[in-house]
């Protein structure tokens, strides 16, 4: 149970802080963060939870992940339905407490995209589906690697979270143009779930795509630097 709450907080706080630095600061007049300061964030969130809860959990926040690192060797598969579920909740559970928070404001009149992940024409840059499957796919392979590479073994102890959360700073300046940037089903989840609409029709793609790119990846590093 501990692992699970490890796993429900860390998706919670990477949801609240990640999707929250877009939907409040990134486009506050003049004084917004930008891209550069929501993908800042996303990779801080991760950053201070692997610190926080990773010893306890792994710190994966991220189906894809905990499917990439079963597929690596490094997850049991009997553990991945109660990760999985814990992290959907969590996720859920921060887009309930942003809806609460931007619904409250006092010139609210919609919640627009909600920070959702999407293509064609709910694409930040106008990306087709064809972009955002080859970038969700590549970007989570790579996140993947960076992850099981950084919490190898042979790797300097200690560093594996800067790696991944710069890892996963420098995703999204890659790709928030494209899909806004997902690489975790259940951020992508939680966000579309109150967007409703085509984000919600979209939301296949940003399951498929990060899985088998964390599993390919998974399957790469097992056999190809694992046992060097």
């Amino acid at each position: 149970m501990k692992k699970l709450f490890a796993e429900f907080f860390g998706t919670f706080w990477l949801v609240f802080g990640g999707c929250g630095s877009a939907i409040f600061a990134a486009g506050y007049p003049e004084l917004g963060i930008g891209f550069v300061g929501v993908a800042l964030a996303f990779g801080l969130t991760v950053l201070t939870m692997a610190y926080a809860v990773g010893h306890i959990s792994g710190g994966h926040f991220n189906p894809a992940v905990s499917l990439g690192l079963w597929a690596g060797g490094k997850f049991e598969a009997k553990n991945l339905p109660g990760y999985i579920i814990a992290q959907l909740i969590g996720a859920v559970l921060a887009a309930g407490a942003l809806y609460a928070i931007i619904t409250n404001k006092s010139d609210f009149t919609t919640i627009g995209g909600f920070a959702s992940n999407g293509y064609g024409e709910l694409s930040p840059d106008g990306y087709s589906l064809t972009a955002a499957l080859i970038a969700e796919f590549l970007l989570t392979a790579f996140f993947l690697l960076i992850i099981l590479g950084s919490t190898n073994a042979k790797a300097p102890k200690g560093f594996a979270p800067i790696a991944i959360g710069l890892g996963l700073t420098l995703i999204h300046l890659i790709s928030i143009p494209i899909t806004n940037t997902s690489v975790n089903p259940a951020r992508s989840t939680s966000q579309a779930l109150f967007a409703g609409g085509d984000y919600t029709s979209q939301l296949w793609l940003f399951w498929v795509a990060p899985i088998a790119g964390a599993i390919i990846a998974g399957l790469l590093h097992r056999t190809l630097f694992e046992k060097e």
